[in-house]
């Protein structure tokens, strides 16, 4: 014993030695971890920066392809001249290295547009594999075509192309572009990864599109089913160690998925590069541990220092288990720990709350001790399954000590040595959640009495989130839109519920859209036309508001349409009536002297002739003692049939009321003309009348006046045309006469060869 303490340093000093080598391996480990971990990092972030600067200019080329396409689907687009066209269609162009320019091919694969040449260069794409899955409808959006030689500017390129659609919806064609695999190489020539490194970028389909420094060589060949290849498509991005396919070298491979395309880049370092720096400092610290180790002194010092690392130690434990302990006692929940046999070996102070006892009284207890037998018999099968191995989660109503009725959430965690070992015991954790219960069945009883109110109201309400996708419909929206709520679920609002104007412009930006837009509610606004699926249409009332939740953020949006169908329609008859005769659907004496106001300011204007007639049936009372009201209204609404295809469509025929009519006759060159038209007003009764069945003749006497001649106000004509009318019925009827002023006889214009009236 004496010379073992008396060898007591050179023991310290043996140990010393062995944590100082021990030391330096887990050194020289975590050096070479460190460069492993920096070149991941900066293989990350060169990928990430590759990533992003491909990705926006993918996004550049899209906007810039589907405005193109948006305005090709445009017919009269196509209709304009080629400079013009061009000038529209490519007014927005795309500049950025490598991008070459834009075609648009039609249906058969000829360049039909040029963006770089008028006329269009002249080539034929229809054997491309982007063309064909685009024309047959295999791919939407944006396809990235395989990497091509050029047949125009004869250089390797990358294809990206969209479809086009025609008037019918089909696809008409295709645009693309392409970007120069130049471009890549001149992005990644900026990198230094040191020898046998480089940069490389895939196709989703495996096919190389790019390998920098090593040429075009193998551009267009496909690596699919390699191991690489395959841990890159398997996954977003990553990294990891592999050997190359083409050249057998091991390298540290860094990759990422660029944005929603098909295409992956990645960085391929030599493990060799990596590690050079790493073998040349961990020779030097080897070498260096070795003296150090050889050279160690001062046994005892350290050996003081080593046991005062020990206490220390020894402390921070201390400490930390009194952490433990206040925060499982300040913790809402109850959390305890039960052995194999069920004893309580630890519980935190919640435990007075719900068993009325203090930790220190309940620790050695059983379970059903602890519980009582009725409330041990509830949990006891979770217990069992717990203590076999098997985490319990359950809910259950618990009274607590004083007699308080709780909801419970629990779970029983087991307790094993190892993954695999045997379970000593379990962890239960018991947390309150009576007051989340209580908002819950709130929250349902809430969410039913607004279902049923919807499921109630007249109106028709559809329900979006932000994004403006239907979230519900009442049944209202269902019969109204022809969309079961099922189907409508997830659907564009617009696509659901299509508005449109009067006119049959589509409302651009939708309700919805606009309170989505602007946070505001929009709204009332009447006339908007709802198209059903069918194709049946609503005229409604619609209005919109934005749904915020309690910090104002906007969750989405509701939209109520009010059907105001036969409200419109009743006030456009209403409107109709109060202009027109109900009878004859003639204009009635107040539109009468709307029209001819305006065509009195237009005959001052223009310096022409206007006249008015006044006419009065001969014989009508006598058709109506004989045959009766009804055929005496049909006989009204034979001779407005007549009247109207006897005048022009800019004379205006009115039914003054009984058997009168009046006739306004804008735009005459003289009173010449106006013995034309009396002419044709006297052939009007030339034929007889077919009441159902009922052969009736009848005549009528007219009579006229003209502007400026015999008066300036409609007012005055009409007085004098109707004094020239009874000067018609004493001269014999049938016969037209026009005013000569207050001391002449009313001049005949035209009359019948039959003056006579009778009925047959």
């Amino acid at each position: 014993m004496r010379r073992f303490l008396s060898q007591r340093p050179i023991w310290l000093a043996l140990l010393l030695s062995m944590g100082i080598g021990s030391m330096v391996a887990r050194t020289v480990w975590t050096m070479r971890q460190d460069e492993w971990a920096f070149a991941e990092r900066n293989n990350a972030n060169l990928v990430k920066a590759l990533e992003q600067s491909l990705g926006w200019t993918l996004s550049a080329m899209d906007q810039s392809l589907q405005d193109v396409a948006t305005k090709l689907e445009h017919p009269e687009v196509m209709q304009l001249q080629q400079e013009v066209r061009n000038t529209v269609l490519f007014d927005r162009p795309l500049r950025a290295a490598g991008i070459m320019d834009v075609y648009v091919i039609n249906s058969q694969g000829e360049i039909v547009i040029d963006s770089g040449a008028m006329p269009p260069r002249t080539a034929n794409y229809a054997d491309r594999d982007y063309f064909q899955a685009l024309m047959r409808g295999e791919k939407e959006g944006l396809v990235i075509g395989q990497p091509v030689l050029g047949r125009v500017t004869q250089t390797w390129m990358l294809p990206v192309a969209r479809a086009y659609r025609g008037e019918n919806g089909r696809v008409a064609g295709v645009v693309v572009s392409s970007i120069r695999l130049s471009y890549f190489n001149e992005l990644f020539k900026s990198l230094d990864l040191g020898p046998g490194s480089g940069v490389n970028l895939f196709l989703g389909s495996g096919t190389i599109v790019s390998r920098y420094p090593y040429g075009d060589d193998h551009v267009g060949k496909s690596l699919a089913g390699t191991p690489n290849m395959l841990r890159f498509l398997s996954e977003r991005s990553g990294s990891f160690v592999g050997v190359a396919a083409l050249d057998g070298v091991e390298r540290f491979y860094t990759f990422r998925h660029v944005g929603p395309y098909p295409l992956v880049v990645n960085v391929a370092q030599s493990t060799d590069v990596i590690l050079a720096d790493w073998r040349k400092s961990a020779l030097q610290l080897s070498f260096f541990a070795l003296v150090l180790m050889a050279g160690c002194v001062g046994l005892a010092v350290l050996f003081t220092r080593e046991l005062g690392r020990r206490q220390q130690v020894a402390s921070q434990l201390q400490q930390a288990e009194h952490y433990l302990r206040t925060i499982l006692d300040n913790l809402p929940s109850t959390i305890s720990y039960w052995d194999q046999e069920q004893r309580n070996r630890f519980i935190n102070k919640t435990s007075r709350e719900f068993f009325g006892s203090p930790p220190e009284a309940l620790q050695g207890k059983t379970a059903a001790e602890v519980l009582g037998a009725d409330g041990y018999a509830m949990v006891q099968p979770y217990v069992l399954q717990a203590l076999q191995g098997h985490p319990q989660v359950f809910e259950r109503t618990v009274t607590t000590a004083s007699g308080e009725v709780r909801h419970v959430h629990i779970t029983y965690t087991p307790d094993c040595e190892g993954n695999d070992g045997p379970v000593r015991g379990m962890f239960a954790q018991m947390t309150d959640i009576t007051e989340r219960k209580r908002m819950e069945e709130e929250l349902f009883s809430e969410k039913e009495r607004m279902r049923l109110t919807l499921q109630s109201i007249g109106d028709a309400v559809l329900c979006t989130d932000a994004q403006g996708r239907v979230t519900y419909i009442n049944p209202v929206a269902q019969r109204m839109s022809g969309w079961q709520a099922f189907d409508a679920a997830d659907q564009d609002v617009d696509v659901v519920a299509p508005l449109y104007r009067n006119n049959g412009e589509r409302v651009e930006p939708s309700p919805v859209r606009q309170a989505l837009g602007s946070g505001k509610p929009c709204g009332p606004t009447r006339g908007v036309v709802l198209h059903r699926k069918d194709g049946h249409r609503y005229v409604v009332e619609e209005t919109a508001s934005p749904i915020t939740d309690r910090h104002g953020h906007l969750n989405g949006a509701v939209m109520v349409l009010h059907d105001v169908t036969e409200t419109m329609a009743l006030a456009e008859r209403m409107a109709r009536l109060a202009q027109y005769d109900a009878l004859t659907d003639l204009p009635n004496r107040v539109l009468l002297q709307d029209r001819a106001r305006q065509a009195l300011a237009l005959a001052r204007r223009e310096g022409k002739s206007l006249a008015v007639m006044y006419i009065d049936l001969d014989g009508f009372k006598q058709v109506n003692d004989r045959l009766g009201h009804d055929l005496g209204d049909e006989l009204l609404v034979q001779f407005a049939r007549r009247m109207q295809a006897a005048v022009r469509q800019s004379d205006t025929v009115c039914r003054q009321g009984g058997d009168e009519f009046v006739v306004l006759l804008p735009g005459l060159d003289g009173p010449q003309q106006s013995a034309v038209v009396a002419r044709k007003v006297l052939a009007v009764c030339q034929a007889p009348f077919d009441l159902q069945g009922h052969e009736v003749r009848v005549g009528l006497s007219a009579g006229l006046a003209l502007f400026p001649q015999h008066g300036s106000a409609f007012e005055e004509l009409a007085r004098h045309a109707d004094t020239a009318m009874y000067a018609a019925k004493r001269s014999g009827r049938m016969q037209v006469r026009c005013y000569a002023g207050e001391a002449q006889e009313p001049e005949l214009l035209a009359q019948a060869s039959d003056s006579t009236s009778e009925l047959v």
